[in-house]
């Protein structure tokens, strides 16, 4: 197997302070990057910088509410300020406020796309102009969600921001091909705050919390496990064995990795000179419509008690 090495490389991860940001940072670290943490609390992006140097790493604290272009810079300017250059953007950082439709306040809807699609937009622009000015290319890793892809009960803003995400992805792995800039969004699914509120998860959140294996039909069928194991993801994607790699949408969890299909058309029905709605009342469920697609993620498959 290929060895991976980042020595030299410089990363930014976005929401880095704790949970998946903080298995991102000490993974990148772990392979030789040199990291800026950033978190929106400043003691917890500290105690996370402080914890990679400790462990033999490089890594530094840059507290900030992704969202702002001016945030943004800050994060790019510290890490260029600091250890010369940026390689590696990591667009982690992410809020919920879930709610039904009917209940969900304009409030809500702004805070979580404000911290994940603008935070993402404004962040990914700022390190690509970068990289682009060091002419030596760059890797850019957005985060995104299994609610993105198939959207999610009572989370409108989230399911919306990260399906933006990986959209966002696909157009700038186009747009940044020729400085060599490689974009990808991943989609990792790991026992966290968040996942723990899924009532079907939340014992064996609860149980690996104590010490406690998590199940290999979570592992392996579900593909669910702890943050660290999404980890190895990024600092493979960062490196020259993923040259190359672009555009894409890969999930990671537990003992699973997988490739997302992007949106493409399934079924196609033709009517000559155009349709009127009478023709596709009569041919919609024999053809095109006979066998629709699903909403939503799948619930889990827990064995039977």
């Amino acid at each position: 197997m290929p060895s991976i090495d980042l020595t030299g490389k410089v990363a930014v991860v976005t929401g880095g302070g704790r949970g998946l940001g903080l298995a991102y940072a000490r993974s990148l670290a772990a392979h030789g990057a040199s990291v800026v943490v950033n978190d929106i609390d400043g003691a917890v992006a500290e105690a996370a910088a402080k914890s990679l140097t400790e462990a033999g790493g490089t890594a530094v604290a840059e507290p900030a509410a992704v969202g702002t272009a001016q945030a943004a810079d800050r994060l790019v300017a510290r890490a260029v300020e600091t250890f010369g250059r940026l390689d590696v953007l990591v667009t982690n950082a992410g809020i919920l406020r879930d709610k039904v439709l009917w209940k969900m306040t304009d409030d809500d809807f702004d805070a979580v796309v404000t911290t994940h699609l603008r935070g993402t937009f404004t962040c990914a622009r700022a390190a690509a102009v970068r990289m682009r000015e060091q002419g030596e290319g760059g890797t850019l890793v957005l985060v995104g969600s299994p609610a993105g892809q198939r959207g999610n009960f009572g989370q409108t803003n989230y399911a919306a921001a990260k399906a933006g995400i990986v959209a966002m992805a696909r157009t700038w792995s186009l747009e940044l091909a020729r400085a060599g800039i490689a974009v990808n969004a991943i989609v990792p699914v790991a026992a966290t705050a968040m996942t723990e509120t899924i009532p079907a998860f939340a014992p064996y959140v609860e149980a690996l919390r104590n010490g406690e294996p998590l199940p290999d039909f979570l592992r392996k069928g579900e593909g669910f496990g702890t943050p660290e194991d999404c980890a190895a993801l990024v600092p493979f994607l960062a490196s020259d064995a993923a040259r190359g790699i672009t555009g894409q949408a890969i999930g990671i969890g537990g003992d699973k990795v997988t490739l997302w299909s992007h949106p493409r058309e399934i079924r196609a029905a033709y009517a000559d000179g155009g349709w009127t709605a009478e023709a596709l009342a009569g041919v919609w469920h024999t053809s095109v419509g006979a066998e629709p697609e699903t909403a939503g993620i799948p619930a889990p498959k827990l064995p039977e008690a």
